[in-house]
């Protein structure tokens, strides 16, 4: 019996090279994430801005949780706490 696995949320643009990473990352990961783009969105990005506390993207959601941008998700990676959160261990 598989585990649940938390939704994942990414805030992104078209044209950001760290958006692209992340999304990369996941679909490495085999993850599914629901992209939010708030280029020419201006309520998407101050919805992002209010759940994020931050202006920049990507911002990314996992569950209830943001653990913020591309280099907050690589870092969790990198100690190995990426797959816990995304429900693949």
């Amino acid at each position: 019996m598989s585990a649940i696995k938390p939704q994942v949320v990414v805030y992104l643009t078209y044209f950001c090279s760290y958006c692209t990473r992340a999304k990369r990352l996941l679909k490495k990961k085999g993850v599914d994430f629901e992209g939010i783009l708030v280029d020419n969105n201006q309520s998407l990005r101050k919805e992002m801005e209010r759940l994020s506390g931050r202006t920049s993207v990507p911002q990314i959601f996992i569950g209830e949780h943001h653990i913020g941008g591309y280099d907050d998700m690589a870092a969790l990676d990198r100690k190995g706490l990426l797959d816990q959160l995304l429900g693949l261990d």
